[in-house]
């Protein structure tokens, strides 16, 4: 059974004092679920500071973003060495990078690579727009961000991703998708395309994450289906009881 993994992405809120009174509070709550991958995404001013106050713990810290080159004159970027040493995780490729940053498959790409070459775990996100859905054009986005985003990754490699499903338009509006809608496309346009480009070990092996409005009332749903491995939590992450009761849930719909 593949290890279940939520993430918390806080996005772009909270200050460096309110990141560590939010991880004061959740703290307790969320080391008493230790059969669940648990993984704290602040903003970047208040990575290092989570991470002091996690590093006793098995709650990993993860970073929202990275850039591909080790350093140079980038500014305002961050690179994976600045990483390396803080966090275990980085998100690459999250839909509000795509569509404000200008975020490719291409620059998926090249920062997955970067980011495992220098030990970092990424959790790669992949996701249709509602236009796009209503089109019928999930499948193709989908496997073709996936085929892009992974290439000239070797099965290993792919085997240790994370990769997070977030249908944009479920993302912040309340309208999630249904478990059976995110089950079908994990399994159709994510873990058989990496077992055709890999093969069926290394599809089953990836852990996929579901994210977009994921709540207390609909992560047990989600987690009940059997290619959903975790969720990858925005605005309920930064409510303490909120967040530590979705990681119960799920160890919980997981029979864990």
């Amino acid at each position: 059974m593949r290890r279940p993994i939520l993430a918390g992405n806080w996005k772009m809120n909270k200050t460096v004092q309110e990141a560590i009174a939010l991880v004061h509070e959740m703290k307790a709550g969320l080391e008493a679920v230790e059969i669940i991958d648990r993984v704290l995404c602040p903003p970047f001013v208040a990575v290092s500071s989570v991470s002091e106050m996690l590093k006793d713990s098995q709650i990993a810290v993860g970073a929202q973003n990275m850039y591909w080159e080790n350093q140079g004159a980038f500014t305002g970027e961050i690179s994976p060495l600045m990483l390396k040493d803080i966090c275990e995780y980085v998100i690459i490729g999250h839909s509000e990078r795509r569509q404000y940053f200008g975020e490719t498959d291409e620059t998926v790409n090249k920062k997955v690579k970067a980011a495992l070459s220098h030990g970092l775990k990424p959790i790669v996100c992949v996701g249709e727009n509602l236009e796009q859905n209503e089109a019928r054009q999930t499948h193709a986005l989908i496997s073709g961000q996936v085929r892009l985003g992974l290439e000239g990754l070797t099965a290993s490699q792919v085997s240790g991703l994370v990769i997070a499903y977030e249908p944009i338009w479920a993302i912040g509006t309340g309208r999630a998708a249904t478990p059976e809608i995110a089950g079908e496309v994990i399994g159709t346009s994510i873990r058989k395309v990496i077992a055709e480009l890999y093969d069926a070990a290394t599809a089953e092996a990836i852990r996929v994450q579901y994210g977009g409005s994921v709540t207390s009332a609909n992560i047990a749903e989600f987690m009940a289906h059997p290619d959903v491995d975790g969720g990858l939590v925005g605005g309920a992450s930064l409510k303490p009881a909120e967040f530590v009761s979705i990681v119960e849930l799920s160890a919980k719909a997981k029979g864990l």
